[in-house]
């Protein structure tokens, strides 16, 4: 199956990286939503309107989990 990209696999962002996302969003426990190049970013302890940057501790088929740094 092809992602959004046209890629098979491909993935915006890779685990142990870091980035900067803008926060638009609040989850149902309260994590910080954002995303990159549609990727759906999930931040604990982050509020919308916030740009933080980040380190992706986890990625899966449709969201990644970052932690701020």
């Amino acid at each position: 199956m092809r992602d959004e990209h046209g890629d098979p696999g491909r993935r915006p962002v890779t685990e142990g990286h870091t980035y900067e996302v803008t926060i638009t969003d609040i989850g149902e426990r309260g994590d910080g939503i954002g995303k990159i190049e549609g990727l759906v970013i999930i931040v604990p302890d982050a509020t919308p309107g916030e740009t933080v940057k980040v380190r992706i501790t986890r990625v899966e088929r449709k969201v990644a989990f970052g932690r701020r740094v």
